[in-house]
């Protein structure tokens, strides 16, 4: 290991689906956090790691800070925001290319002055005229202290080299915490439900209210084989069938989808099956929220 090696944890902020877990996927090179285009898709903080010959970056991935309900689960999200900011060594910002809004300034608002931000500004491959770029990176810099200001695509990679570059910079030196390989820290367990629940945010879009997730009832391990039972916990007897479909068929289609990409993480053969709870109120049940994973 080289003298100059440095580690460090950086926890990925900003506003709901700004693209952070898109973002942190291309930076490990590897799905490890879930995506959709529905907001507040990423409800936990998970951890991501990259490590290179002389830099071993640990990502933390974030929800997006909720301003606009409070219930048990989004205050849960919001704490889990708020005290990754006070443990890591460094805070990547995330902001959409386009506009600064005010749920944007309401995360700057959140940042610890005692910890160096890279601001990174996501999406640029969607905007449409280029020109409009360098306004938006002045106003961001006269609005926030960043040590860097880097233009970045999480979806196709562009400029994603350059962001480590500017991340390296501000991470201390010191030896690796995590072995090379390892490109998270949550369990098989953890990111099989994640899984189940980007297929039915993905499959199911707007027509399922942001009232489900998902519970792990039995995940064995048999051989090379994974048994792996989950639950879709609804809130109301209407989304039942809708996460159903007719004949059965969205349900099916989140366990052949959500099959396909546990095989392809895992590298092994999987046995899933999949049904349908109804639980109202379970987004303000601590009790259930527990039971999921969320920290208290």
């Amino acid at each position: 290991m080289s003298k100059d090696f440095r580690c460090g944890t950086i926890a990925i902020v900003g506003r709901p689906n700004v693209g952070k877990s898109t973002l942190l996927n291309c930076l490990v090179g590897q799905k490890v956090s879930i995506t959709s285009r529905k907001a507040q898709t990423t409800r936990h903080r998970i951890n991501g790691i990259l490590t290179t010959t002389d830099t071993q970056y640990i990502f933390v991935d974030t929800p997006g800070f909720q301003t606009r309900n409070a219930s048990v689960l989004n205050r849960l999200m919001n704490r889990s925001v708020t005290q990754a900011l006070q443990e890591v060594d460094l805070i990547l910002m995330v902001l959409e290319a386009g506009r600064i809004s005010q749920e944007d300034r309401q995360v700057l608002k959140l940042l610890p002055a005692d910890r160096p931000v890279v601001l990174a500004v996501s999406k640029i491959d969607r905007l449409g005229d280029k020109k409009l770029l360098l306004p938006l990176l002045q106003q961001a810099q006269a609005e926030g202290h960043f040590s860097d200001i880097v233009p970045v695509s999480g979806k196709t990679g562009l400029q994603a080299a350059e962001l480590l570059l500017a991340l390296r910079k501000q991470l201390p030196l010191q030896a690796a915490i995590h072995p090379a390989d390892a490109v998270t820290d949550r369990s098989e367990r953890f990111l099989a439900a994640e899984l189940v629940r980007e297929k039915l945010f993905r499959l199911l879009g707007e027509e399922l209210p942001y009232g489900a997730s998902t519970s792990i009832e039995k995940f064995e391990l048999d051989g090379k084989l994974r048994r792996i039972h989950v639950a879709i916990i609804v809130g109301k007897a209407g989304h039942k069938s809708m996460v159903i479909g007719k004949g059965g068929e969205k349900l099916k289609a989140i366990a052949t989808e959500a099959r396909r990409d546990m095989e392809k993480l895992f590298g092994g053969k999987v046995f899933l099956e999949i049904w349908v709870k109804v639980k109202q109120g379970w987004a303000d049940d601590e009790r259930t929220l527990k039971s999921m994973g969320y920290e208290p």
